[in-house]
């Protein structure tokens, strides 16, 4: 390709290649589609890469058709040089076509291929799902949903979530839409409950529907989450530790735990439904930085609580793996961590749970945190810790001598 004479009308300015998809700006300049489209997109304030006028984010590409069947012939004729023809482009997405295929879903004998030709156009570019989202396609996979929910049926639902998930923006059509419909959380919650013979294969369906869950609750009513009942809770705690559960779907229902914690008695039913003992045993499995202080901030929510203490209190390496995590992970988990201490120290500190900070190092950590780089309000609480039982601990011989000197 060295030794062949590419015409410079051909070549894209941003990408510096032969275009394949040129379309024209308001500018006059042609670009390659996909170059010009990210330009703008990642662009703060877009302005034309060659005019430098400004570029508006909505203003229409025009195809320069002949150019590229130009750039085609030229293709072809140079073909015995290694060089491929350039395929005819798609034609864009267009809000008429998506919502024709919405109406599609209501016939049952079109709506299955219409929902995989939906979910083939979500997957295929931001373009298109910016196109799906103003369509409306939200709106109608919230109504099939609740309608498979409903009749029971599984077959579709894998791509109706991962359409809701890729085509939802925060409107206020759709937050109207989502934030007291009960009936969308029950079929999210039916979801998770479902048993299937093929667990691996179906938890994909789950996954999308934990992140469908965390949509919902940024931006549901208070109604909904004061409402919510026990058996919520007692599903949602459960897909913690579920074996076939993405990251992101794990952090995703961490952080709608996180968000239910202040609502109601939501905090009490979080505790009731086994949480503190799940993130334990999660934290125990060392499932990543990120994972570890979203586990933390929840922990740090539940052991506000007396039931939340003493659930974690109860069990057998509770305080050893919030002692051991301090100064290991991030500041953010040494604050949380350090506050769990305090709470167990102020409210729950019989004999027992106090001999058992000193067994299990939690509080040579708290000494540690007075003498490590830490910020200054960290060692100040590590140090009120220190002195509520600092009668039980300074003699005791399970803890160097030297670990006090800065406390003292």
């Amino acid at each position: 390709m060295e030794d062949i004479d590419i015409p410079t009308y051909f070549i894209c300015p941003i990408s510096l290649q032969i275009m394949k998809d040129p379309v024209t700006a308001i500018t006059g300049i042609t670009y390659d589609r996909e170059s010009i489209e990210q330009w703008v997109l990642t662009a703060e304030d877009a302005a034309c890469p060659v005019t430098k006028q400004p570029l508006p984010s909505d203003s229409d590409m025009t195809p320069n058709h002949t150019l590229r069947r130009l750039i085609q012939a030229w293709c072809t004729a140079n073909a015995n040089y290694g060089i491929d023809r350039i395929p005819t482009p798609k034609s864009p997405l267009s809000i008429s076509h998506v919502l024709k295929l919405h109406r599609q879903l209501n016939i049952p004998e079109l709506s299955l291929s219409a929902l995989k030709v939906l979910d083939v156009l979500a997957n295929e570019s931001e373009k298109n799902r910016k196109c799906m989202a103003d369509a409306g396609t939200a709106k109608a996979m919230v109504s099939l949903i609740v309608k498979y929910f409903q009749e029971h049926r599984i077959l579709g639902l894998e791509e109706a979530f991962r359409i809701l998930h890729l085509t939802w923006k925060p409107s206020l059509d759709n937050i109207y839409m989502v934030k007291q419909n009960f009936d969308l959380t029950e079929s999210i919650l039916w979801i998770l409950q479902v048993d299937h013979k093929d667990d691996k294969s179906y938890s994909v369906v789950k996954n999308l529907a934990i992140l469908v869950l965390k949509t919902i609750i940024d931006v549901a009513s208070s109604s909904l989450l004061e409402r919510l009942q026990n058996n919520f809770f007692h599903v949602t705690v459960k897909m913690l530790r579920h074996d076939h559960l993405s990251e992101q779907a794990r952090k995703a229902m961490l952080h709608v735990l996180i968000d239910l914690c202040p609502w109601g008695r939501n905090r009490i039913k979080i505790v009731e439904a086994g949480a503190v003992f799940e993130l334990i045993e999660l934290e125990l499995g060392h499932p990543g930085k990120h994972v570890t202080e979203l586990i933390f901030c929840l922990l740090a929510h539940l052991c506000a609580c007396a039931d939340g203490r003493a659930q974690l209190v109860k069990h057998a390496v509770g305080i050893a793996m919030v002692s051991k995590r301090i100064l290991r992970v991030s500041p953010g988990t040494d604050d949380r961590a350090v506050h769990v201490l305090a709470m167990i120290a102020r409210h729950s500190a019989t004999d027992e749970v106090l001999g058992e900070m000193l067994k299990v190092g939690a509080v040579a950590k708290l000494c540690m945190v007075i003498q490590a780089d830490c910020q200054d309000y960290l060692k100040k609480k590590a140090r009120e810790i220190l002195r509520l039982h600092n009668n039980t601990w300074t003699n005791s011989p399970c803890i160097a001598v030297y670990l006090f000197t800065k406390f003292s």
